[in-house]
């Protein structure tokens, strides 16, 4: 053995010599690439579907980014100031026949009205011209209220502001941040139409925007990976096709992400009609590779567009529930499509007319023109958009019925209005128009609005406003679930006046604006629109308020009968008999025996035994994780229930839940805390 031990002491050298030398080029070249990979396209492909041909995308990349606030803030880069090319009219639209407006709220009703529309509890600016990223016009002006946060996008920049104070956290900057080190389009070239949401039932924010090398080929979406804005995202970069895909509006639904797109030829110069989109959300939350179904262009170019409505509310629609999808009623009728998506099997999908119910008759806003809206102090107008539903299409359910509401510019009384609409039982059916109006008191021009509702079925509506008398403003209006039906009974109160007008070259506007509810309380509604603080072009700014109806989370005070001057003191009235306090109505007792079966890859059943006979109904709440403690209440069902199947979960993954009664006098204790886990396939 001695004779061989030079020989092994020289290889062992060797051997550690090499290892030192190489490894470190080794684990230097991983951390490269994991750090960044170059992208690639994917190859999108079809399958044969019940109804239409479908297309199946895969991710072309993805990635978690690390904690946005940690990231290299893009400031303001010194750009050449450019208006966005007009949005092309939808050619559907000319087949439209104007009408009388049948269902205008005008001066004869309004004028009996005291303005009863709550002060805003905040009023602050948003993200200012140019809007970090370039200098353009409009600023697509749209953000979400969260758990804790306001996050607010724009052309193309963002900002995160605590809701509580309207503090800024984080910005503004621009949307190019987030994308940092991820390569492809979604760095290099992202182009605007920006869409900022918060998805209440796992508490995430998605960011999404368009991209492409010389048009918008592919959608770039991230999800958060928690509640904080500020915090790391799942990034994913989807390549739709070789078309021009405009005007991306993206939604949140318990099975997908789903989104609206109008198409155009690669060249944009024709119009091709509107596209549905459904991402997958459990994969996205997780952070793993993820698919899009589409059924390709639907209706060809005749067909008006619609856009996907978006959850709001702690009630989640009926387990299985298909999206529904609203078109703009140019025919007459407020067509409501059903978009299955089954990402397990994508040949199963389907994009199917529901219902049709019809809409009161109006005229076009500004049919011949964009440029149709008046301003104080200029002759320069400003664009009207008046050929399709504004953002956003907001979905609730009630428990004991759903609502969908959302609202278009038309032509009334010779200036805009804003018409506003209430569907029901959008996903079951029979599918109704509940209540639809044009708000058009006065000559003032009012368009691009917003509209939502709170937890009691109040609802609001934001919007602009303009004449030749006054300067842009943004104002809102609403109605009590009380108030007679059709009416913004509760009149209109101004959240911002502009100080000046839009002057020069540029005439688009908005684009569009943002309402929305807080997920916490479900009764302040955020809103957020552009305006101009003195006469000139590319000098708008932003601002965002938040108002809550009184009453809303709870029982609204009376409102005191004033005694009339003059009147004589009454006699004095003898003391009736004490009439007994009656017996306070007792809290429910907590249910017990809860347990939490997952039966899916993306559904847990849960069943308790009900404990009381008083009970209201019972609220159910949910967190995340193997230990998670963050419970956030994710529906309510009612009295006598004993089970609740949970859907639209992520693969794999842990959730523990718990479940309390209540009624009138309160809530129950708490039931034990079951968990459960969904299935891997």
């Amino acid at each position: 053995m001695r004779k061989y031990t030079g020989l092994i002491v020289a290889l062992v050298a060797t051997l550690l010599l090499t290892a030192i030398v190489v490894t470190p080029s080794v684990i230097e070249a991983a951390r490269n690439s994991s750090v960044k990979k170059k992208p690639s396209k994917a190859t999108n492909y079809t399958v044969a579907g019940p109804g239409n041909t479908i297309t199946v995308g895969q991710s072309v990349q993805n990635d978690t980014s690390p904690p946005l606030r940690d990231m290299k803030q893009k400031q303001v880069e010194k750009k050449a100031e450019k208006e966005a090319n007009e949005n092309p009219k939808v050619p559907a639209t000319l087949k439209h026949k104007d009408s009388p407006d049948t269902a205008v709220q005008g001066s004869s009703f309004t004028s009996q009205l005291a303005t009863s529309m709550p002060a805003t509890s905040l009023n602050f600016d948003g993200v200012p011209f140019p809007g970090v990223g370039c200098n353009c016009a409009p600023p697509d002006t749209n953000g979400e209220v969260g758990a804790t946060q306001y996050v607010q996008i724009v052309n193309e920049g963002y900002q995160v502001f605590n809701k509580t104070t309207g503090a800024s956290q984080l910005g503004p900057s621009g949307i190019t941040t987030l994308w940092g080190g991820f390569g492809g389009v979604c760095e290099t070239a992202g182009a605007g139409d920006p869409v900022a949401l918060y998805d209440q039932i796992d508490n995430r924010w998605i960011i999404s925007q368009f991209a492409g090398a010389s048009v918008p080929t592919d959608e770039c979406i991230a999800v958060s990976t928690t509640s904080d804005a500020t915090g790391s995202y799942n990034r994913y970069d989807f390549h739709l096709g070789n078309n021009f895909f405009d005007y991306p509006h993206v939604s949140v639904w318990p099975d997908a992400y789903y989104m609206s797109m109008n198409v155009f030829n690669s060249a944009g110069t024709a119009f091709l009609g509107p596209q549905p989109f459904a991402f997958d959300r459990a994969k996205m939350l997780q952070g793993v590779p993820a698919t899009f179904i589409t059924t390709g262009v639907t209706g060809g170019s005749n067909e008006d567009v619609y856009l996907p409505s978006d959850l709001d509310g702690s009630i989640l629609p009926p387990i299985g529930a298909p999206a529904t999808f609203v078109e703009f009623p140019s025919t007459g009728a407020y067509r409501v499509f059903h978009f299955h998506v089954d990402f397990a099997t994508p040949a199963n999908s389907s994009f199917t007319l529901f219902a049709s119910p019809a809409a009161a008759g109006f005229s076009l806003l500004c049919s011949t023109t964009r440029s149709c809206v008046p301003q104080s102090g200029t002759t320069n107008k400003v664009d009207g958009i008046g050929d399709r539903l504004m953002f956003r299409l907001a979905y609730r359910n009630f428990g004991d019925h759903e609502a969908v509401v959302g609202n278009y510019s038309v032509s009334s009384g010779g200036v805009s209005g804003v018409r506003w609409f209430e569907l029901r039982d959008v996903t079951n059916g029979p599918v109704t128009k509940f209540q639809e109006s044009t708000y058009q008191p006065d000559t003032t021009w009012r368009w691009m609005g917003s509209a939502a509702m709170d937890q009691q079925g109040n609802l609001a509506l934001g919007y602009s406003a303009s004449s030749s008398s006054i300067n842009p403003q943004i104002r809102y209006a609403g109605r009590l679930f009380t108030d007679p039906l059709n009416t913004l009974a509760q009149a209109e109160s101004t959240l911002f006046s502009g100080a000046g007008s839009q002057t020069g070259t540029l005439n688009r506007w908005g684009d569009y604006s943002d309402l929305t509810v807080d997920p916490v309380d479900d009764c302040t509604f955020w809103y957020t629109q552009e305006y101009i603080p003195s006469n000139g072009s590319f000098n708008w700014r932003t601002r965002i308020g938040s108002f809550k109806f009184p009453g809303c989370g709870g029982s609204p005070t009376p409102t005191p009968t004033p005694t009339p001057s003059g009147t004589p003191t009454p006699p004095p009235t003898p003391t009736p008999t004490p009439t007994p306090t009656p017996t306070p109505n007792p809290l429910p007792n907590a249910p017990s025996n809860l347990t939490a079966t997952g039966v899916s890859a993306s559904q847990i059943n849960l069943s308790w035994t009900d404990n009381s006979g008083n009970e209201t109904g019972f609220k159910i709440e949910r967190c995340q994780g193997n230990n998670c403690t963050n419970f956030v209440e994710i529906a309510q069902v009612g009295a006598d229930t004993t089970s609740y199947p949970n859907g639209g979960l992520a693969t794999n993954m842990f959730y523990r839940y718990r479940v309390r009664a209540f009624n009138a006098a309160g809530d129950s204790a708490y039931s034990n805390i079951a968990r459960g886990k969904t299935l891997s396939h």
